[in-house]
């Protein structure tokens, strides 16, 4: 086979050739004009649009009508998984040829470029934007939107608490921009304002179709102290704790767990605040309507105490049946105090129904009733005169309560505390707690109280005194309180007297000191209300009297001895013998004798 040899084109203008011009009349500058207009006049460091090309799982080649296309890695869409051939989207020229001839562009930085412009406005206009999971936080995850990294709170991914944040790393989600802090250029995104929208509108078609008694099937969404959140099916309504069961619940996760499909009943809702309450042991029957009908007052019962209080304990004797022991229930005695002093939740205990009404569902309990009632044979144990021995309880002012036994009290009245000392107040005597010798003087059943003595344990010293402090005997005494009314004198034997202002005088005119010690003269006693009368000043006034009495009859018997001694002496003068001399001794003992 010979090769065609092709001949010129007849018609070709070689001079417009050699002179430039192609294509007829045309030069070859508006040839390269014509071509340079098909090209790009995009310059290094831009932000321009460019279409979509093809995708790999590698690239994204993208034509920003250069003399060729670009190669972007497509980690730089990951927030957009819709991307598709023929989408436009940014890019930033890096360089339009680098050392090998090729366009550079990034998606990634025109996003960082104009991201803060897009993130504002995101926020102004409300919309919904695209952003890749990038990793897990303390307290949430990190988001990367247009290029940059927003924070996801963890309460802001779903309308529902998150137990497992991880799941949700390498995925793109939808968000809006709820804050943006422009000093410290942060940005706050959440994922849960989208469903809220959503949720919004199906809780009110939810609520409009809810009635009071409906039951309902929901999922345990969360537990907290006071109750449980269910959710409903697009809307949460909350059990509380006392209606989760008809017994004592201390912890909800006692009854009910997490993600646990129940069924519930309505007990009220709120159209407005759009809560909703609900019901989980209405489903049941009340554990009063399956109370035996044999059980009546006076039987005996065995239960737990679920709770107490400082008047009294509640015990569970079945499953949501409780009774009430009151703590004046719980001992004979007659001195209340606090109901934990004798019982302590989760005490298993014995009791007495003391009362029981079935339509109100009340029962009172009672555990004294267990022991035998102190005073019903209390004239036999504590008869009058028997001697015991008491703790004293409390001090009033006119006396000291004690305790023989538990439900046996007694009073003993001030008085009967002692038969020598003036006590002003109880406390003087004897401290609260400590034991004390009595004697029963009363007995008062029908108030359950004893009429007690401590002096009693001895004879009555007043007797002796009677014999010792006579009116007008002389005693030392040391005063021991002093008063405006007068000073307390302590004197032997352990008794008190009292004396006046007036007779605290001393000789000298001073009036005595307290802690003094000096003679007092009994100037009154009286054994029934045991009261000694001293004074100290009538002892120098009765000896003055005396001196007194005794100067004037010395003067009266003065010229009547002086007569008789004259008479006597005059013959003893004129004859003195053995017989007179013996007569003049007789007489003198004789005067002496009567002087006496």
């Amino acid at each position: 086979m010979t090769d065609k040899v092709q001949s010129p084109i007849a018609d070709f203008d070689w001079d417009a050739y050699a002179n430039g011009e192609t294509a007829g009349s045309k030069s070859r500058q508006e040839a390269t004009a014509a071509y340079d207009a098909t090209l790009n006049t995009a310059k290094d460091n831009e932000v321009v649009t460019g279409v979509v090309k093809a995708i790999t799982k590698r690239e994204v080649r993208v034509d920003i009508g250069m003399k060729s296309d670009a190669i972007i890695p497509v980690s730089e869409f990951r927030y957009n998984s819709d991307l598709k051939v023929g989408d436009p989207v940014e890019v930033f020229i890096e360089t339009l040829e680098d050392k090998n001839g090729q366009l550079r562009l990034s998606h990634k930085k025109a996003c960082q470029t104009r991201s803060w412009d897009l993130v504002n406005k995101a926020l102004e206009n409300d919309e919904v934007i695209k952003g890749y999971v990038k990793s897990r936080t303390k307290g949430g995850m990190i988001v990367e939107v247009f290029g940059i990294e927003a924070f996801l709170p963890g309460s802001q991914i779903d309308v529902r608490p998150i137990r497992d944040y991880d799941v949700f790393v390498d995925k793109t989600m939808e968000f809006k921009v709820v804050k943006i802090n422009q000093e410290y250029k942060n940005v706050v995104v959440s994922h849960k304002a989208l469903i809220e929208a959503e949720l919004e509108q199906q809780k009110r078609e939810i609520i409009s179709k809810l009635e009071k008694g409906q039951v309902l099937e929901g999922k345990v969404k969360n537990i907290t102290p006071y109750g449980v959140f269910v959710d409903l099916g697009g809307v949460d309504g909350l059990v509380h704790i006392t209606d989760l069961s008809w017994g004592r619940v201390s912890d909800p996760r006692e009854v009910v767990e997490l993600d646990q499909d129940i069924k519930v009943v309505i007990l009220d809702f709120d159209d407005e605040k759009k809560r909703i309450a609900l019901g989980l042991k209405q489903l049941q029957p009340h554990p009063w309507d399956n109370l035996s009908e044999d059980i009546k007052v006076g039987d005996h019962v065995n239960g737990r105490v679920v709770v107490m209080a400082d008047y009294g304990a509640f015990v569970e004797v079945q499953p949501g049946v409780e009774g009430l022991i009151h703590v004046s229930e719980m001992s004979w005695s007659q001195h209340l105090r606090s109901a934990q002093d004798f019982l302590k939740v989760g005490d298993e205990i014995e009791a007495v129904i003391l009362t029981l009404d079935r339509d109100e569902r009340k029962m009172s309990l009672g555990i004294k009733q267990l022991k035998k009632d102190p005073w019903e044979n209390i004239e036999e144990k504590y008869a009058i005169g028997s001697r015991h021995t008491a703790k004293v309880r409390n001090f009033t002012n006119f006396g000291v309560f004690v305790e023989i036994e538990e439900g046996v009290d007694g009073l003993i009245h001030i008085s009967d505390l002692s038969w020598t000392k003036k006590i002003k107040h109880p406390s003087e005597y004897t401290q609260v707690g400590n034991d004390i010798d009595v004697v029963v003087l009363e007995i008062d059943k029908d108030n359950r109280r004893l009429s007690l003595g401590h002096k009693q344990l001895e004879d009555n010293p007043w007797d002796v005194f009677e014999t010792i402090f006579t009116v007008g005997s002389i005693h030392e005494g040391t005063i021991t309180e002093l008063m405006d009314r007068g000073a307390v004198i302590s004197l032997e034997y352990g008794v008190e007297g009292f004396a006046t202002p007036k007779h605290l005088v001393k000789e000298d005119g001073s009036q005595a000191k307290l802690d003094e010690k000096l003679n007092f003269k009994v100037i009154e006693f009286n054994k029934d209300s045991k009261r000694i009368i001293l004074s100290h000043s009538r002892i120098a006034e009765d000896a003055s009297k005396s001196e007194a009495r005794a100067a004037k009859a010395a003067t009266r018997r003065a010229p009547r001895r002086a007569n008789e001694e004259e008479a006597v002496v005059t013959p003893q003068i004129e004859k003195t013998t053995l017989g007179d001399l013996g007569a003049l001794q007789a007489l003198k003992e004789q005067m002496q004798k009567n002087e006496r």
